[in-house]
């Protein structure tokens, strides 16, 4: 046996023998060191610690009180009110004709939990062998539960997600320096209003049930919120953030048999298809235009949050509702790791943000090679937003299977 798999046997050995709770909390803090250890580049590392120490470490999210925050983002106002951008024009225009009303929504449906026909996720979705492997054993009807605490989470992920974009987009609307861009960032501040309105209106009035938002979600809105470069913004709300909601918002309007679920997510997602198409507009002549050391600053900044929101489907709030005290986080982690549904969800979520870092120009040889170590470059082939549509991706879903293969 190598030194280093006996120390890691060892040391397996060894946190077997510590009570449950602290088990848990060395776990918890062993993925923050964990991901701390993939930060080589210094200025990432200074620009995310602040953030990280607020939401992994102090949690601050999950303190029932709101978050403030500092902006400190310069303003551009051109007097002049150029048309300086066709593609953002075009993209105003269509995001004019595409608005919705909320209140338009069947909310009169009945959503009832307790039909199977009518299910939020499919019950085969989570592999509950895990579960039973440690311990663990739950009923047909505990078993219909848990996948319904599951979508409740997602859908609470996705709320707070676009609290974060509603934020993030009146920010960009200021500080971008195309006049056509901030007509076009108006539009997506209504957008994400009505998101916000719509999942919350969901959470409350049918699943009555709202999970708190998850660390590492809080850790990317916060460095946003603070960050003073206008092109950070765009690319860690528009290109991050929106891009990897598009891929779940994608999958669970794939998955769900709930009508009026299905009916909201086709709304959201051809409004997030425009919103992606945007940030990419606006930074792939920007990135070019950025030094050798700025460029890579911004390429290692994108994989350190695609790490995150990688990690962000972890969905320990479940855990920690369901499970805590009853075994380990680690075998949780292995349960949401090892399910068709969240395969499906990290599969589909990355195939739409890998192919729009290609397009931004953010995939140099250096950082495709720790993509590929983490293994998420081999969603980086596919379109970019720039090719695709909200209406056109909808079809689509509409005749693709439930699970793709590596899913299943």
């Amino acid at each position: 046996m190598k030194k280093a798999d006996s120390t890691a046997l060892f040391s397996a050995r060894m946190l077997e023998k510590l009570p449950l709770p602290v088990r848990n909390s060395l776990d918890r803090y062993g993925e923050w060191l964990g991901l701390a250890r993939e930060v080589e580049t210094v200025a990432v590392a200074k620009s995310l610690a602040p953030s990280s120490l607020r939401g992994l470490i102090l949690r601050r999210g999950k303190q029932g009180v709101p978050t403030e925050f500092q902006a400190s983002h310069r303003a551009s106002i051109d007097w002049s009110c150029p048309s300086d951008q066709p593609e953002m024009a075009e993209l105003y225009a269509r995001a004019k004709r595409g608005q919705w009303d909320g209140d338009s929504l069947p909310w009169h449906t009945s959503v009832d939990l307790d039909d199977p026909n009518l299910h939020l996720l499919p019950i085969d979705g989570l592999d509950i062998g895990v579960l039973e492997r440690n311990g663990v054993k739950l009923n047909a009807k505990e078993i219909q539960k848990l996948t319904q605490s599951m979508a409740a989470w997602m859908l609470s992920q996705f709320l707070h997600g676009e609290q974060g974009a509603l934020m993030a987009a009146a920010q960009v609307t200021e500080c971008v320096p195309f006049f056509d861009g901030k007509l076009y960032g108006a539009t997506q501040v209504v957008d994400e209003g009505r998101h916000v309105e719509v999942f919350r209106r969901y959470l409350d009035e049918k699943l009555e049930k709202t999970y708190q938002i998850n660390d590492n979600l809080f850790v990317i809105i916060d460095a946003l919120m603070r960050d003073a470069r206008w092109d950070m913004k765009f690319l860690g709300m528009q290109i991050m953030v929106e891009g990897l909601a598009l891929g779940a918002f994608s999958i669970m309007y794939k998955m769900t048999a709930e009508p009026l679920l299905k009916t909201l997510l086709k709304y959201v997602i051809q409004d997030e298809a425009r919103h992606v198409h945007y940030g990419v507009v606006a930074l792939r002549e920007h990135i070019k235009e950025l030094s050798e050391r700025e460029r890579r600053e911004r390429e290692q900044w994108t994989f350190e949050v695609a790490l995150l929101m990688r990690n962000r489907f972890m969905a320990y709030e479940v855990y920690e509702e369901w499970f805590e005290g009853r075994m380990p986080r680690a075998a949780w982690r292995e349960m949401i790791e090892s399910s068709p549904a969240m395969r499906e969800f990290r599969q589909v979520m990355f195939s739409r943000l890998m192919p729009n870092l290609r397009e931004i120009g953010l995939m140099s040889p250096k950082v495709t090679a720790d993509y590929d170590r983490v293994g998420l470059l081999k969603y980086a082939s596919g379109a970019s937003a720039s090719q695709l549509t909200g209406e056109a991706m909808v079809a689509a879903l509409e005749q693709s299977p439930r699970w793709s293969a590596s899913a299943a």
